[in-house]
């Protein structure tokens, strides 16, 4: 994109910083990675609140897209419909869920698609990135702008043939 943008999914940085979620949309939810922690941003509906939550309290992140809560797998029916033209066309949201400390809590970090389709492949890398890297211990390496940089460039155009595949691409990249 010709703003400096790069993505991964929902994961993208525009100018100097990072967040998931169209970050664009003036009245839309996102979140951004901030250096004190997950910065949620409601949007006009105010469906969300505003909440900054620390990355030391972040244990655990996965992933859905198109619904809160498919019933099975990571993805809902508007992840498809969301990226076609017309009517459907960057509707929907999608959720990092979050296992949190102190106090233990389970929270839903709400955001907006963009209004393009995701390559499926970027979606499970996406979701593979967040998933390890905050099991590791390390959300916090999600503010450090370069690094996550250096993360998104490397797995971007990486086209894994299996599921252990992109598992140690991920777990490869996390060391960068």
């Amino acid at each position: 994109m010709s703003d400096g943008s790069a993505s991964l999914g929902p994961l993208e940085r525009v100018n100097d910083r990072w967040g998931v979620g169209d970050c664009r949309r003036p009245d839309g939810a996102w979140l951004e990675f901030r250096a004190d922690g997950l910065y949620q941003h409601p949007g006009h509906a105010k469906k969300t609140e505003e909440r900054l939550t620390p990355w030391s309290r972040i244990m655990l992140i996965d992933f859905t897209l198109g619904a809160k809560y498919p019933p099975m797998g990571s993805y809902g029916a508007l992840t498809l419909l969301g990226g076609l033209p017309g009517l459907w066309k960057g509707r929907g949201r999608g959720y990092l869920h979050l296992t949190l400390r102190h106090p233990y809590e389970n929270w839903p970090a709400t955001f907006d698609r963009h209004p393009h389709w995701y390559n499926p492949t970027h979606l499970s890398l996406f979701q593979e990135l967040m998933r390890q890297t905050a099991a590791e211990g390390r959300a916090h390496r999600f503010a450090d702008t370069e690094w996550l940089s250096r993360a998104v460039g490397s797995l971007a155009g990486y086209r894994p043939r299996s599921a252990r595949g992109m598992r140690e691409k991920v777990a490869e990249t996390r060391l960068l």
